[in-house]
């Protein structure tokens, strides 16, 4: 039995849009794995530029990180008991306000490790995970012999897929320390939170 071509290229057309919609998601971990060795593959390839334009070293950087972090759910965390004052648009500004930050910090930090070997481990708690929250964790082989540990909080979005929200580098919360920072700008600018993202550094 023979198919018009044109019929096959629409059943085969068909086939791989019905295989992409139900291929095997990515989990977690595979989401952390991938996103470090991008941004890690960024970086080793751009670190000429932290010392010569190191806004193009940046921009590689934030480019990685759009595709794994959803920044409005790390203004969420910072914000924290604030969260229900802010309006949606006070919540999305703060969120690429954070989206620089994180740039920064990830684009400096991975410098340190981009030679460094990187593995992940498997959950402490594997039956209390959540599939809408759980955590990752990652370390690097540190230049002294003592690992440092890298925690993601990972999380499932409406697509159903995993982008992270909060992170953890050597014990210190990210999300607790910029919370810290907020609370005392909002103290510091009588809960105006237009104030306090102006004064954001």
């Amino acid at each position: 039995m023979r198919f018009p071509f044109r019929t096959l290229c629409a059943l085969l057309l068909f086939l791989a849009a019905h295989g992409a919609g139900h291929a095997q998601q990515l989990t977690a971990v595979d989401t952390a794995r991938l996103a470090v060795d991008t941004l890690l593959r960024q970086v080793g390839e751009t670190r000429q530029l932290f010392a010569t334009d190191s806004e193009a070293f940046y921009s590689g950087v934030e480019g990685v990180l759009d595709r794994f972090v959803d920044f409005d759910a790390v203004a969420a965390v910072v914000m924290n008991r604030y969260l229900d004052a802010a309006s949606p648009g006070q919540q999305q500004r703060f969120g690429q306000i954070l989206r620089g930050n994180l740039t920064r910090f990830y684009g400096a930090a991975l410098l340190t490790y981009v030679d460094q070997e990187v593995s992940f481990r498997p959950s402490d708690n594997p039956d209390r995970d959540k599939p809408e929250s759980t955590i990752v964790t990652m370390e690097f082989a540190g230049g002294n012999g003592q690992p440092v540990l890298f925690q993601f909080q990972m999380f499932l979005n409406a697509d159903n897929e995993w982008k992270l929200r909060n992170l953890s580098l050597a014990g210190i919360n990210l999300g607790r320390q910029y919370f810290t920072q907020f609370s005392a700008l909002m103290t510091e600018h009588g809960s105006d939170i237009d104030a306090v993202l102006d004064n954001w550094q």
